[in-house]
């Protein structure tokens, strides 16, 4: 209990600093952000209105604590553009994006960790170096390239999956799963990669292990051997999946701009596009207390795969 309440304490500063960044996003943006949203033919009225409703005509200190205030009890703000609150915006789009981002860790733990570790038994020979060059050329493809490459072959040559939207599960779950497909693909190939080659490293060091080479001597089989190295290997493949969760939060705006899909990442192409700032500050502070809550289990799950830590 002290170290889940310690570490819960040490995301408070975390939180805080993000915070103060994305309140500042608009005023370190270039030129009075007022003048940006009104555009080129608005008149001084307007642009004075803006910042009136933005609060941007009184002192930082109590534009911050407004906001504060406001994030409090959470409301993000309204939006410029649509003029609806913005934490309504972002649950709406919250549903694609999180099917995304469960679909696609899904399906790259199951398919990376088991390649990793028959890479990492099969080290030196043809399917290790097969299994890492697939890695490498999946990292090294941009997400946007194998989800045009995969709408090509799989929608428009073959017809089997829709080219792009999204139908919410109300809809059916057969619908539901053919329009996640592509996306998660194209999006989990990257991620699988990353996690495959980390599997594979912490695997080989395992496996190097004394008590390995003990068991080996003793006439162990194979499956015992390799579970006992997985467990004891798992605690790097556990922080690789909460690190990738930043190339999942970044790699969900490119997919959902290519497959159509209206989630929080064509949400924030379309603030960016209409300068609506309290969309943008909206949905920045959501992703990071998403990042920074997984990076939280994934400290507290240590010792679920390692006894020998002390808290």
């Amino acid at each position: 209990m002290k170290y889940i309440l310690r570490r819960i304490a040490a995301v408070i500063p975390v939180m805080a600093v993000v915070a103060v960044v994305v309140f500042l996003l608009i005023h370190l943006s270039p030129g009075d952000p007022a003048a940006v949203i009104a555009g080129d033919n608005a008149t001084a009225d307007d642009v004075e209105k803006i910042r009136q409703n933005l609060g941007l005509d009184k002192p930082l200190l109590q534009q911050f604590g407004i906001w504060l205030s406001h994030i409090a009890v959470g409301d993000l703000g309204t939006s410029m553009s649509t003029q609806m609150p913005v934490s309504q915006l972002i649950g709406q789009r919250m549903g694609p994006t999180l099917s995304i981002a469960a679909f696609t860790m899904l399906f790259a733990v199951l398919a990376a960790v088991p390649l990793g570790v028959l890479a990492a038994w099969n080290a030196g020979r043809w399917l290790d170096r097969l299994v890492m060059i697939g890695a490498v050329c999946a990292f090294s493809v941009p997400v946007f390239l194998i989800g045009y490459c995969l709408v090509y072959g799989f929608s428009i040559k073959l017809g089997w999956l829709p080219v792009q939207g999204y139908k919410p599960m109300a809809d059916g779950l057969v619908p539901y799963l053919r329009h996640l497909v592509l996306p998660c693909l194209s999006l989990g190939l990257v991620y699988m990669a990353l996690l495959t080659r980390m599997t594979r490293a912490t695997m080989l060091e395992a496996l190097s292990e004394d008590y390995i080479r003990t068991a080996r001597a003793k006439g162990l089989s194979a499956g015992p051997i390799v579970w006992h190295a997985l467990k004891n290997a798992a605690n790097p493949i556990v922080t690789t999946i909460g690190v990738g969760v930043a190339l999942l939060i970044g790699g969900v705006v490119v997919t959902e701009t290519v497959f159509a899909i209206p989630g929080l990442g064509r949400l924030t192409i379309d603030a960016v596009l209409r300068h609506d700032y309290p969309v943008i500050q909206g949905v920045l502070l959501v992703a990071s207390g998403i990042y920074v809550l997984i990076n939280l289990l994934v400290d507290l799950s240590y010792r679920l795969f390692d006894p020998r830590i002390r808290y």
